[in-house]
């Protein structure tokens, strides 16, 4: 189903596509259009409006922010978590946090914070970076609101379960994050640009004949993965005219249904993608064109990559259902231990009988380390595997990575791109290929000369004639465009021409080569920070690993001393108590590790899905029509840009640190009463 809703009199929404698309492959996007100078807000806030100011002890440090919303069925949200990635890459032993936040945790370290006179946490880093999480009540940039029908009428999601009939499901999104901004000489509201992407997985025993509005559907025989798009105040924003192109800012499924049940839906909020377009200061529409064959090969890999990224994430998931057999067998053997624990006092035998089921546990619980690690390793070796074979296609030479040396050695790949271009072997390779369309750079370059050394030459002859009927006249072999023909044909040969003819032709080798080389630097990058992503996983995956293989060696020595413990029985029912609470919590926390990976998952095919969409309606339409009407766009568009870059975190309205926010909202499921 099309995204746009497109007639042929307009362009702006492809435009739009263009600019969302290059900042995922490292495109620079040109046009024409004046500069949005900022503003301050000339009325009293009534939404959350955004502002930017960055502290001086902060300069070095970055947030990486993502926030739960753990939602009802309707999208209200009922609980609000930050998860906080400090990074501090400068090594500063204290770093100032202006997160407005409750139940701050340090989740990685022991690193602690103090707070300031201006009410901000000081955290003593010891030159680490930082992992928190907190609770925040503030209002969300982005409201999220559910509504249900059933054939036809309103219905709320308790009354839906069980129930039969056409179902109706939309998703409405509004955007409460702007600035005020001046352009073109008046002060405008410009929203926060946010890409939303809702998912969902039906049940194909429970729903028939589903349709979903600015969406795609994956079906595989046994369910149907729903993916959803929306860029909610984007149209506002660019000033789109609705009777001619819409950007949704709504996404509704509809289906037949049988039973009614719905486990959970995912919805993910980001402008990060809006964050990394450039647009620099080219107005050319030109280079523009120029750069859609490039755009389209990029387009090709990031789809490829999204695919293998949803490949790698469903071996992930099918190995985390050992994982939990595990943890259910840890809480059995922890709830056996406590009710051991209070019969102690008729007889010690039914406490050496419970630490005995508990060593039972973890010794089950630990058989499964091996298949848990190597399942891990395989998704690390995959995507090791896919990145080699890239760059080998990309006819980039370097050592083959591993989990060792990846990191290093794409390192040493990034700064040899810096280097000068007598020592940068991937300049060289870039500026050969350039190098091999000489000949039609020339052509282009030569074509351009010489329609000026013919306007030139008609006005230094005092001839009446335009270029166009010179043209004419010669194609028609008039003797009157003879001299004219004589006099261009020598200016065209003579030395200052060809001159300049060589030195255009060079000044374009050298302008696509450095264009192209920016283009693999920014793929690069994006393919260490992936790497490096899932290696910190591993890594902590490892980790775990040996820390259970640790509680079964503790296991069985409890149990060879478990005589020596009659004495304390009422320390040690107090303790058992505890250590089933403690497995309980486990094997509760243990669903929600299945469900973020299940989550990502499915995260994963929508944005394989919506990147397809992207290629199809926008890119790939993109070439047919570009050209008719862009002058204006592209001054809102730099607005827009930049109100999103001033946005880099929800918890902190100080903006004290750059970085990036994401939203992930998570919606309670619907289910009849057991």
């Amino acid at each position: 189903m099309n995204i746009f809703k497109k007639k042929p009199a307009r362009l702006t929404a492809f435009l739009l596509s263009i600019a969302v698309i290059s900042s995922c492959v490292g495109i620079s996007a040109y046009a024409a259009g004046a500069n949005a100078d900022r503003a301050d807000d000339p009325v009293p806030d009534s939404g959350n409006s955004s502002k930017s100011s960055v502290g001086t002890s902060n300069l070095t440090a970055s947030r990486d922010e993502t926030i739960y919303v753990i939602a009802g069925a309707d999208g209200s949200p009922q609980k609000i978590i930050v998860s906080d990635w400090i990074k501090n890459p400068a090594g500063n032993a204290t770093l100032e946090d202006g997160a407005d936040l409750n139940s701050v945790v340090n989740v990685k370290g022991d690193e602690s914070y103090t707070i300031n006179s201006d009410n901000m946490r000081v955290w003593n880093t010891e030159g680490n970076d930082l992992y928190t999480r907190g609770e925040s009540g503030k209002e969300l940039p982005v409201s999220l609101s559910i509504r249900y029908t059933l054939d036809g009428k309103a219905i709320s999601p308790d009354e839906l379960a069980g129930k039969s009939g056409k179902v109706a499901i939309r998703f409405d999104y509004t955007n409460n994050q702007y600035e005020w901004v001046e352009i073109d000489g008046k002060k405008e509201k410009i929203s926060v640009p946010f890409v939303i992407l809702t998912g969902m997985v039906l049940d194909n025993e429970h729903f028939k004949n589903i349709e979903v509005s600015n969406g795609r559907l994956l079906n595989d025989g046994d369910r149907t993965v729903v993916a959803g798009l929306a860029l909610p105040g984007l149209s506002e924003n660019l000033r789109l005219d609705d009777s001619e192109y819409s950007l949704p800012d709504f996404v509704e499924i509809t289906a037949d249904v049988t039973d009614f049940e719905l486990t959970t839906t995912l919805t993910l909020a980001t402008n990060e993608v809006f964050n990394e377009i450039d647009l620099g200061d080219a107005d050319s529409l030109e280079e523009l064109k120029g750069s859609m064959d490039q755009l389209t090969e990029a387009m090709e890999q990031l789809t490829n990559g999204s695919s293998a990224l949803y490949d790698g994430l469903s071996t992930l998931l099918d190995r985390s259902g050992t994982l939990i057999a595990g943890i259910d067998q840890l809480t059995a053997g922890a709830g056996e231990l406590a009710d051991g624990t209070k019969a102690l006092e008729s007889g010690s035998a039914a406490l050496q009988a419970g630490i005995a089921q508990l060593s039972d546990g973890l010794k089950e619980l630990g058989s499964n380390s091996a298949a848990l690690n190597a399942g891990a390793k395989q998704v690390f070796d995959a995507l090791l595997s896919q990145a080699n074979s890239q760059l080998s296609e990309a006819g980039i030479s370097i050592p083959a990575l591993t989990p060792d040396n990846y990191a290093s050695v794409l390192q040493n790949l990034l700064d040899s791109i810096k280097a000068p271009a007598g020592q940068n072997p991937v300049y060289q390779k870039i500026n050969a290929a350039v190098r091999s369309n000489e000949a039609a750079i020339r052509t282009q370059v030569t074509a351009a000369v010489r329609k000026n050394v013919l306007n030139k030459v008609l006005a230094a002859a005092g001839n009446p004639m335009t270029a166009e009927d010179y043209e004419a006249a010669a194609a028609a072999g008039n003797p009157s465009a003879a001299p004219i023909t004589a006099a261009l044909e020598a200016q065209m040969n003579s030395a200052g021409v060809q001159a300049m003819i060589q030195a255009e032709t060079e000044k374009q080798i050298e302008a696509l080569t450095q264009e192209n080389l920016k283009t693999v630097s920014a793929q690069l990058t994006g393919l260490k920070t992936q790497l490096d992503s899932y290696n910190e996983f591993y890594k902590g995956l490892l980790a775990y690993t040996a820390g259970v293989d640790a509680a079964n060696s503790g296991a069985g020595k409890l149990n060879e001393g478990a005589s020596a413990l009659v004495g304390g029985i009422s320390d040690a029912a107090d303790g058992a108590q505890r250590l089933s609470d403690g497995a309980n919590e486990l094997k509760n926390g243990s669903g929600a590790l299945t469900d973020g990976i299940s989550q990502l998952k499915e995260g994963a095919m929508q944005l394989s899905g919506g990147l397809k969409q992207f290629d199809e309606e926008g890119i790939q339409k993109l070439s047919n029509v570009l050209g008719d009407e862009i002058d204006g766009f592209f001054a809102r568009l730099r607005a827009t840009l930049d109100v999103s870059k001033d946005y880099a975190s929800f918890a902190d309205s100080t903006q004290t640190m750059g970085g990036a926010v994401r939203f992930i909202y998570r919606t309670d499921s619907i289910r009849t009463a057991e």
